[in-house]
């Protein structure tokens, strides 16, 4: 259903931008897996995934903001898990396109990624994790 609502709303913004929706293929968790190795160098995902620059990503999708227990996060972060904030498809789909937006003062230098389809496939790859790491 996650994966649905996600194409759902990447058609819509497709289709606003002016791009034939036929462009947009279903979402591919192997080459979101590719996509991933830009987030490698500060985030890690799976079984032995611990904190580095960021934090693990392991159950991100559906996970709370700030969920990593021990991680020191941004106070933008910190304040949307205060309000409930959760890490659902449209959040990190905006947050991943440019994490300025929703963390201003956030930590994550990353400058985000701008490809709908390659968000897509991140979010896909991203979303077969649970919060242990194991793959779904």
């Amino acid at each position: 259903m996650r994966l649905a609502s996600l194409i759902t709303a990447a058609l819509a913004a497709a289709t606003l931008a002016g791009a034939s929706t036929a462009a947009l293929a279903e979402p591919d968790p192997a080459k979101g897996e590719k996509v991933f190795k830009k987030c490698m160098a500060c985030h890690m995902i799976g079984p032995n995934a611990k904190p580095r620059v960021g934090p693990p990503l392991n159950g991100i999708l559906g996970a709370k903001w700030a969920h990593f227990e021990g991680f020191k996060y941004s106070n933008d972060i910190l304040k949307g898990a205060e309000e409930g904030k959760v890490w659902d498809d449209a959040n990190l789909n905006n947050y991943l396109t440019n994490p300025k937006v929703l963390a201003p003062k956030g930590k994550m230098a990353f400058a985000g990624i701008k490809k709908d389809d390659e968000r897509a496939d991140l979010i896909a790859y991203l979303s077969q994790f649970d919060a242990d790491g194991n793959k779904k």
